[in-house]
């Protein structure tokens, strides 16, 4: 038997983290993946929600946030429980092993956030193409 998956997306929110009452790290997220295809041109997603547990759990808390490309790895689990009206609750999820943090954190700044530390370190009078080189 083999249960494996793995997903590549953007997160929907940042990670929630939480503590269980044995003191363990578990984050919870939410990943939008592109279908392979399209609906009468427009691009459809499904929303996967991923659990992931211990040090995975507060490196994904740390390093991501809402609509950074990450990679996971993991197994599709399915768990249930019944809810304060009575009602069974069905609940599918990826349990992830692995994630990989696919973009950097330089990657989230604003081209006004970017020209703004240019400024504040002096860089801005650097040449900004070939063209301005001197050799």
């Amino acid at each position: 038997m083999l249960n494996r998956s793995i997903l590549i997306g953007r997160l929907t929110r940042d990670p929630d983290l939480r503590y269980t009452p044995a003191g363990v790290a578990v984050t919870q997220f939410t990943l939008a993946v592109d279908r392979p295809f399209s609906n009468n041109g427009e691009k459809e997603a499904d929303f996967i929600p991923v659990v992931t547990w211990r040090q995975t759990a507060e490196a994904c808390a740390n390093f991501l946030r809402k609509g950074r490309l990450c990679a996971v790895e993991g197994r599709i689990q399915v768990r249930n429980y019944e809810n304060n009206e009575g009602k069974r609750v069905y609940v599918t999820e990826v349990i992830a092993d692995n994630v990989r943090f696919l973009e950097g954190r330089s990657q989230d700044k604003t081209e006004d956030q970017i020209e703004q530390s240019k400024s504040d370190t002096g860089y801005s009078n650097y040449p900004s193409s070939d063209d301005d080189l001197p050799f």
